[in-house]
C-alpha cells in the first residue's frame, strides 16, 4: 500500500502519542478513516497503545519510543514515579521494566504491545508536590523528583518499617539497596511537604532523621 503521503504527515509527530481524532482528521479524505487506521496498524506504520491512542513506529519516525512520554499520555493526569523513577535516577540498582506512575485517577494497569504500565492513586493535594519536567531531545514528560519518587514508594509499600529508625535504615540499605549517602543528598523540603499532606507521617519523619544524621 502507498503510504508516502501519510508517512510525511505522521513524521511531524515523531514519538509523541497521537489520538484517533488526530488520525481521523489527517485521513479525512478517505471514505473510511477508521479502516485506514487499522490498515496502518497492521502494516506497522503506527502502533496502537490503547483504544484511540497511537504512536508512530520508530521505523517511520526515526526516533525511539519514550516509555515515560507514553505513560503521561496513556492515563492522566499522571507523572512517572515510584520504582521506575527510582531506577531512572540510579537510586536502586535494578532495571525496572514496568513503567510506574502516580495519578489522581483510580489505580490502573495497562498491558500494551509496548510494555506494562501501572498507575497508583494519590490524593489531589499530595499529587503535585515534587513533580518536575524532564526533557530528552525535543520531547518533555512529567516525572517525580528523586525525593517525591521515594515518598510515593513509601506511601504504596505495605512493608516499610513505621516505628524503628534502625529498621527503616535496614529497609533502605538491604531491601531497596538505596545508599544512605544518596538519601542524605536529597532535598528535605520536598519530604516535609509530603509529610504535611500525605500519609505515613511517622515513616517520613524517620526518613528525615536518617537524611539529617
Amino acid at each position: 500500500m502507498n503510504y508516502i503521503h501519510e508517512i510525511q504527515s505522521l513524521s511531524q509527530y515523531g514519538n509523541v502519542p497521537i489520538t484517533a481524532n488526530v488520525l481521523n482528521n489527517m485521513l479525512c479524505n478517505y471514505k473510511a478513516p477508521k479502516m485506514k487506521i487499522q490498515a496502518m496498524v497492521r502494516d506497522g506504520i503506527i502502533i496502537r497503545i490503547k483504544k484511540d491512542l497511537y504512536v508512530v513506529s520508530p521505523e517511520i519516525s526515526k526516533k525511539p519510543l519514550s516509555p515515560e512520554l507514553i505513560a503521561n499520555h496513556l492515563y492522566g493526569p499522571s507523572y512517572v514515579s515510584l520504582h521506575y523513577a527510582l531506577s531512572y535516577y540510579g537510586l536502586i540498582p535494578e532495571r525496572v521494566v514496568t513503567v510506574t506512575s502516580a495519578t489522581t485517577m483510580h489505580t490502573q494497569t495497562f498491558q500494551t504491545s509496548i510494555g506494562r504500565f501501572t498507575f497508583r492513586n494519590f490524593a489531589d493535594d499530595y499529587f503535585p508536590i515534587g513533580v518536575t519536567m524532564a526533557t530528552e531531545g525535543d520531547i518533555s514528560y512529567m516525572i517525580a523528583s528523586p525525593e517525591k519518587a521515594l515518598c510515593d514508594m513509601i506511601m504504596v509499600e505495605h512493608h516499610v518499617p513505621s516505628q524503628s529508625l534502625s529498621a527503616l535504615e535496614v529497609f533502605f540499605e538491604e531491601d531497596m539497596r538505596i545508599e544512605l549517602d544518596d538519601l542524605k543528598a536529597m532535598d528535605c523540603s520536598i519530604i516535609k511537604q509530603c509529610m504535611e499532606v500525605g500519609k505515613k507521617k511517622t515513616v517520613l519523619a524517620n526518613l528525615l532523621k536518617l537524611m539529617e544524621r
